[in-house]
């Protein structure tokens, strides 16, 4: 079973601030969540940071990620 409560967190944490109509219904199901990151720089920064945060609470959400690292 799916958490509900994910787009809402992300709602009221103001990282969903704009975003596509309906679009909580298309999370009520199973999505897959994708994130690729290039691995080449000196070091991550925070907008790393912040794009595996959401990967991760999209996993406890019970969605699918995808990570890619290349």
């Amino acid at each position: 079973m799916l958490d509900t409560t994910f787009f809402t967190d992300l709602k009221n944490r103001g990282i969903a601030y704009q975003y596509t109509p309906d679009i909580e219904k298309q999370l009520e199901k199973q999505t897959t969540f994708y994130l690729g990151i290039d691995p080449t720089g000196d070091s991550l920064h925070i907008g790393h940071y912040f794009g595996i945060t959401i990967l991760k609470r999209a996993y406890q959400a019970g969605h699918k990620i995808i990570l890619l690292a290349g």
